[in-house]
């Protein structure tokens, strides 16, 4: 009978909007929840098989929920710099636990990045669960895999401990005063043959020099560097120059101070380093080409490829014209690269005071982390109170071929279903993954005017969906009032 089948379309009606007020209460009682993307139910009609000449059945009204997951919600400034949000698609890839992960443990997916350390050091949102990313190997690199989970690691922030890097390049901005008196020792040494108390970089030398007792030579100028060396120790290395009666060119000592921070092979002694003679032109720059010509005598033959060698502490005996780092100093091999001839300075000889202008170094002592930083591609970094900043791991993103397929679970997280296609694993900003944004988390999807508009308009149908089963229940009671 089409009055029943009336009543029925009423009852559907009931339940459709049913849902739909349950989608948009969803909605509205999410309105601050992070990386929440908003629901709603749509309807469908349902048509009943109808017999021609039978009158018409009514098969009411059918309603479907329909998740808007894909839609990117406005990224919030925040002031912790573990919040996370994605800029464009893709999902944080996130477990229930940090460590001892098999195969068989459930990946899950979300855009919720409200990350915090946890005791052990973890990234773990709202919702406890872990974020995951590929790690730095034992190289320092980053190796990604698009399909392969099994890859990823729980990202861990608190096992990063202090770090130091070793010394390897310094630049010398220094002037020598072309003006400069030549002293005794030198005009001594530059007789033939040489006179009494004649510099000698072996038995008279400027690394011999004590003011108290007057032995050795004087050094004319002298300039020291602080050195790092591979376990964050500090050591000096001081550079001495003695004015030769040859124009334009100093003789030269590199010393580590104390002497006992090396070991030396003959004819080194008293800590020296390296000796030798540098060279300037007559407008003041060193003279790559003389120092070439003067071969062994010159400190550095080759000016571009200035390096002084460390050997280990435990290298042994060094040979002759080696250093090493004193044993009990137990450090391992280092060079140092010199640079001499910078455009911007470098060592100069022009007739003003001698002077150190500038001296800098890349190396660092021992720091401790102070922050974890994480950039747009999603590396995430240690960063250290001496300077040093070290790559840690690279968050993952996942993209799916229909996000909106994803079966949604408690916590704001979602889950592959058939629909969805299988996940692609990104780094971020590449292969159409969006950019992470630090500091920064996405909001609710949810339009509270637009839900509010949608109540009203759910609760007329309701309202409508009830007058159809009342009217069909008094048309049914004027029918059995037939008999009386």
């Amino acid at each position: 009978m089409s009055i029943n089948s009336a009543l029925l379309a009423g009852v559907s009606g009931l339940t459709a909007n049913s849902a739909a007020l349950a989608a948009i209460s969803q909605n509205i009682s999410n309105v601050n929840t992070v990386g929440y993307k908003r629901t709603s139910a749509e309807f469908q009609t349902v048509i009943n098989a109808q017999s021609q000449g039978a009158g018409y059945s009514a098969g009411g009204v059918l309603a479907t929920a329909r998740h808007f997951t894909s839609q990117n919600g406005q990224l919030q400034r925040t002031t912790s710099n573990t919040d996370l949000g994605i800029s464009g698609q893709g999902f944080f890839v996130v477990t229930q636990k940090p460590e001892n992960l098999q195969i068989t443990d459930a990946r899950l997916f979300t855009r919720a990045g409200a990350f915090r350390v946890d005791e052990l050091g973890y990234l773990k949102n709202t919702a406890g669960l872990y974020l995951q990313g590929w790690p730095v190997n034992s190289e320092g690199n980053i190796i990604t895999d698009p399909s392969d989970l099994s890859r990823l690691s729980t990202i861990n922030v608190g096992s990063v401990g202090g770090t130091a890097e070793a010394t390897t390049r310094v630049q010398l901005n220094a002037n020598l005063q072309s003006s400069q008196a030549i002293s005794a020792a030198a005009t001594a040494a530059g007789q033939v043959p040489a006179g009494a108390g004649a510099y000698d970089p072996a038995t008279n030398s400027m690394a011999m020099w004590d003011p108290t007792t007057g032995t050795g030579v004087r050094p004319d100028f002298e300039l020291t560097m602080p050195v790092s060396d591979s376990k964050g120790g500090q050591r000096t290395v001081a550079v001495s120059f003695l004015k030769s009666t040859t124009p334009n060119q100093w003789y030269a000592e590199v010393r580590a101070v104390p002497a006992s921070d090396v070991v030396t092979g003959a004819p080194l002694a008293n800590g020296q380093i390296r000796t030798g003679i540098v060279a300037f032109t007559q407008d003041g720059r060193i003279d790559d080409v003389a120092m070439a010509a003067l071969g062994a005598q010159a400190l550095f033959p080759d000016v571009a490829d200035a390096r002084l060698t460390f050997g280990a502490s435990n290298a042994g005996a060094p040979a002759g014209g080696a250093v090493n780092w004193a044993p009990g100093l137990g450090i391992n091999e280092q060079e140092l690269t010199f640079d001499l001839a910078a455009a911007a300075g470098g060592l100069t000889q022009f007739d003003s005071a001698s002077v150190v202008q500038a001296v800098l170094t890349n190396g660092t002592a021992f720091g401790n982390l102070s922050e974890v930083a994480i950039d747009d591609n999603g590396f995430v970094s240690a960063i250290f109170d001496n300077g040093v900043t070290r790559r840690i791991a690279q968050i993952a993103l996942a993209t799916f071929p229909s996000p909106d397929s994803l079966t949604s679970i408690t916590g704001n997280t979602y889950r592959v279903s058939k629909n969805s296609g299988t996940f692609n694993l990104k780094a971020a900003g590449s292969g159409g993954a969006g950019l992470i944004g630090a500091s920064q988390l996405e909001a609710s999807t949810v339009d509270l005017s637009a839900e509010f508009t949608g109540l009203i308009t759910t609760q007329r149908a309701y309202s409508a969906s009830s007058k159809i089963i009342t009217t069909a229940d008094e048309m049914l009671a004027e029918l059995i009032s037939i008999k009386r």
